[in-house]
């Protein structure tokens, strides 16, 4: 959960369409931009740690290095086959 009180500083280069986009809502809406960068983040940070957390061990399963198991192996281990 965010708060402010536990807030970090951060710096961030943003292309200059990016930045001039942001800087419009910003002024448009009386919002800040620090706030729009964090409702971005905040909004899409769990989407990207499941697309690149998986796509690590996507990468581990082709090489070898991470363990697959059958639906009917994980049953069984679990006391489940029917």
């Amino acid at each position: 959960m965010y708060s402010e009180n536990s807030a970090m500083p951060t710096s961030i280069r943003l292309p200059k369409e990016i930045e001039e986009r942001l800087d419009a809502l910003a002024r448009q809406t009386g919002r800040t931009k620090a706030f729009y960068l964090r409702e971005i983040i905040l909004e899409h940070i769990d989407d990207l740690e499941d697309y690149y957390l998986a796509a690590r061990v996507a990468e581990k399963v082709r090489q070898g290095r991470e363990a697959v198991f059958s639906e009917e192996q994980v049953r069984q281990e679990l006391g489940l086959a029917d």
